[in-house]
């Protein structure tokens, strides 16, 4: 009898009144599995998590590497878009599932991937199901763009508003937050009183005022308000396309802007007043001079830890005259202003012939450069045993999450708990696994760098030699992408001065620098190859 496991998966309190629900999936496809004379051995559920992607999806990770192991022949799902709604995502995973061996087969769709007729079939399907799923979002889309020509609200949060339902409706609108409004009338009017970015930046920042999400201001938070029409009365919409594909490059010049159904927050001409004023501002600056900031994002505050970014300081000489220096100072101070943080800037010059100055130091004193290799080595040993254990602890508190959300689950079906209160559970307990694996994906990367063999002092003297072979040759664009592929952080001590520079290599630099090629198609995680070698100044 041919092993078969089920995988079922449910994304929303939606779709378990659907028809969707975990029970509903695998009883239809124990039954089938029955009928085909199937021996069902395990089954694999992903409760309350999208079918987007896997990175989340710890029951199907775990069919895969099942599969691997050759414990089953075969993967029997309710529907496709159980396993991935994306057409390629389904083509990779069922392919991955073919290179070991394991068939892939559905109930609601009869095509077995086992034959060229029934790979044919379920991409056509696959094709007709993602081609449904882009009308309907298409079909959204053009929704919310009727709404916003409307002069209706379709964004989330945004300072100075909330959001609130209508009475006898269950349309929402916008109304003003007075708290909230005042400070966006002040950073206007500061900036209507010829006051800088930067500086409303640091000066509402030290007010104590926050965001919408209770952070510090940030000079682009600020440019954000400022440039917003919403709150001049107006909707703006699409403004950004493809955003998952461009970020913020996807700049649409045409966005929608109509008059809203809000009340504005300042008036017609003070935002004219802010729109002139930025547009005269706006010019490019010619730069009158001229460096390069090899070590920028490297060094680190020795405050609060943020990377420390290129800066420059005008200084009078006895004669009169100016001259400037290259200097780095903290990021979020740069940013946000000495709320965040103190300038801290060290001069560049000093602490790039430091850094440099230690590397050729290190390479070509050889008794060092083994020490470094003895200790790193010892080092490695020592931090594995916790590492695992912490590990273990994790993955016992995930497995509790797991369960908990398969009860909240039965608890819903069996109609113990309405919707609402289904949601709010679920959104505590995603919260929690969300930490979880941020903390787990941390200690596998410990392990990654730690849990192999030995690093050989041969292979880290030739790979000094390497780096600082092509660092000589390199052109300045080069030779920043070189630092910044090995220097991993510089710290400072307290008074400024550099207290350590941290190498550290992987699979990509080890390509990079045998191959001298710029290679981003290389993936840092994709082998364990890892070694940090940390390069302390008193030593």
């Amino acid at each position: 009898m041919i092993k078969a496991v089920i995988y079922a998966r449910v994304s929303t309190a939606e779709q378990a009144e659907e028809g969707y629900s975990i029970e509903a999936q695998l009883e239809n496809v124990r039954k089938k599995c029955q009928q085909e004379g199937r021996e069902v051995v395990d089954e694999y559920i992903d409760r309350g998590v999208s079918g987007k992607s896997i990175e989340k999806r710890f029951a199907l990770q775990k069919l895969i590497k099942d599969a691997k192991e050759g414990k089953f022949e075969e993967v029997w799902v309710w529907k496709t878009n159980r396993l991935a709604r994306n057409h390629l995502d389904l083509l990779k995973i069922i392919d991955t599932l073919n290179r070991f061996n394991v068939g892939f087969k559905s109930c609601s769709e009869a095509f077995d991937t086992s034959t060229p007729t029934g790979k044919l079939l379920m991409n056509v399907l696959a094709s007709i199901g993602e081609f449904e799923r882009e009308t309907i979002v298409e079909n959204v889309k053009i929704g919310m763009k009727q709404r916003a020509k409307l002069g209706k609200w379709n964004g989330g949060q945004v300072l100075g508003y909330k959001t609130v339902k209508c009475y006898e409706s269950d349309k929402t609108k916008l109304e003003v937050v007075e708290d909230e409004a005042k400070i966006v009338r002040h950073i206007y009017n500061l900036y209507a009183e010829g006051k800088g970015l930067k500086s409303i930046t640091n000066y509402i920042n030290q007010l104590g005022y926050k965001t919408k999400k209770g952070n510090l201001f940030s000079i682009a938070a600020v440019r954000e308000i400022l440039r917003n029409p919403i709150y001049v009365g107006k909707i703006r919409y699409n403004l950004r396309e493809n955003w998952n594909e461009k970020r913020r490059k996807g700049i649409n010049k045409n966005p929608i802007i109509v008059q809203g159904e809000h009340e504005p927050i300042i008036t017609p001409e003070l935002w004219e007043k802010v729109q002139k004023l930025y547009s005269q501002r706006s010019c490019k600056p010619i730069r009158n001079f001229s460096g390069s900031y090899p070590l920028t994002g490297l060094i680190k505050c020795p405050m609060c830890g943020s990377s420390m970014v290129a800066g420059r300081v005008k200084k009078k000489q006895k004669d009169g005259s100016y001259t400037l220096h290259r200097y780095y100072h903290c990021g979020a101070w740069r940013n946000k202003g000495i709320a965040a943080c103190r300038s801290n800037g060290v001069r560049a010059d000093v602490v790039e012939e430091i850094v440099f100055n230690k590397i050729k130091e290190t390479l070509f004193n050889k008794t060092v450069l083994r020490d470094i290799v003895d200790h790193m080595n010892t080092k490695r040993k020592e931090v594995i045993k916790p590492l695992e254990d912490q590990l273990k602890h994790i993955d016992k508190a995930l497995s509790g999450f797991e369960n908990k959300k398969s009860k909240l689950f039965e608890l819903y079906e069996d109609g113990v708990i309405g919707k609402d209160d289904l949601s709010e559970r679920l959104k505590q307990i995603s919260n929690s696994i969300e930490s979880s694996l941020a903390e787990k994906e941390a200690i596998r990367k410990k392990l990654e760098q730690n849990n192999s063999q030995p690093i050989s002092y041969e292979l880290v003297s030739e790979l000094m030699t390497k780096f600082s072979d092509i660092l000589n040759k390199a052109d300045h664009e080069k030779k920043k992408f070189i630092l910044n592929l090995v220097i991993k952080k510089i710290l400072l001590n307290p008074d400024k001065s550099v207290k350590s520079v941290v190498l550290h290599f992987n699979e990509k630099t080890k390509k990079f620098m045998f191959n001298d090629k710029e290679d981003e198609s290389v993936n840092e995680d994709s082998s364990s190859f890892y070694f940090a070698l940390e390069l302390n100044m008193d030593c």
